[in-house]
């Protein structure tokens, strides 16, 4: 090794340590010059060089490259959800990570996660049953249509219809918004998991703030989870806002109670 850095620094580094280069695809041009002329040099001692030693010999004992280049690639187990999709949990400082579909039969099931920096391949019993492209950006779906219950004779617990017929035992808004989300979704199965959280807060917060909630959202014209539970940085129900009056809204929301602010009569 110590005798082959000696002769890169010798046959390419000095004759080029001279010349300026303006950018590195030159510099990369040079060294490509010069290292083909180290190769074509007659080895000391031999009639023969690096070169045609290679093409006679070494050239046809290669084996043809792999189709994909190697990639390291790490492991985790996980449960597929209803919604037939698994997360990729090393993928959750991505804000959230994204979802990937595997065959609608797997749902419930224990399977493998094999991954690497440019692809997801999910495993069941040593036979692979999905292969995604790795997607690290946060609120999208990796999705196969061919493995989702719609497209199948197959309904799961979780349906469109259960969804907005439990929206419906609320109130017609309620549904209204839960049938937006199912809508915006190219399928059913991506928006479940909105629908369960949403729906939920009518046990969490009481009906009539879910109520509430989903009205002003609607007045938004945004339809997903977020919306309801942490609307730009703020969060509906937890912050009180669906209580609000409309009147408020139309000027600005009063000012919360803290020791750090001064409050408008400080100033009079």
């Amino acid at each position: 090794m110590e005798g082959a850095v000696k002769i890169v620094y010798s046959r390419i580094y000095a004759p080029l340590r001279k010349q300026v280069y303006s950018s590195l695809s030159e510099l990369n041009a040079a060294i490509w010059i010069a290292l083909e002329t180290h190769n074509n040099q007659l080895l000391r001692g031999r009639n023969y060089s690096r070169r045609l030693q290679f093409e006679e010999i070494e050239r046809s004992a290669l084996a043809p490259l792999p189709v994909l280049r190697y990639e390291f690639k790490k492991q985790l187990h996980a449960t597929v959800m209803k919604n037939g999709h698994v997360c990729l949990s090393v993928d959750k400082h991505y804000r959230r990570a994204t979802p990937y579909s595997v065959p609608y039969r797997f749902i419930g099931k224990k399977i493998k996660l094999l991954f690497s920096n440019s692809l997801v391949e999910a495993y069941y019993h040593y036979e692979r049953i999905a292969l995604h492209k790795r997607v690290k950006s946060p609120y999208n779906y990796s999705t196969d249509k061919e493995h989702l219950a719609s497209t199948h004779r197959f309904v799961t617990d979780w349906t469109p219809d259960r969804f907005l017929e439990w929206a419906s035992s609320i109130h017609e808004d309620v549904r209204l918004y839960i049938h937006k989300i199912l809508d915006r979704k190219q399928h059913p199965e991506q928006a479940y998991r909105s629908c369960v959280g949403i729906l939920s807060f009518a046990k969490k917060a009481g009906e009539q703030r879910l109520i509430s909630a989903c009205q002003r959202a609607l007045s938004y014209g945004i339809y997903n989870y977020k919306t309801i539970h942490r609307a730009a940085g703020r969060t509906i129900l937890e912050k009180n806002m669906d209580q609000y009056e409309d009147s408020l809204f139309a000027d600005e929301l009063p000012m919360p109670h803290h020791d750090n602010i001064r409050g408008e009569d400080y100033y009079q």
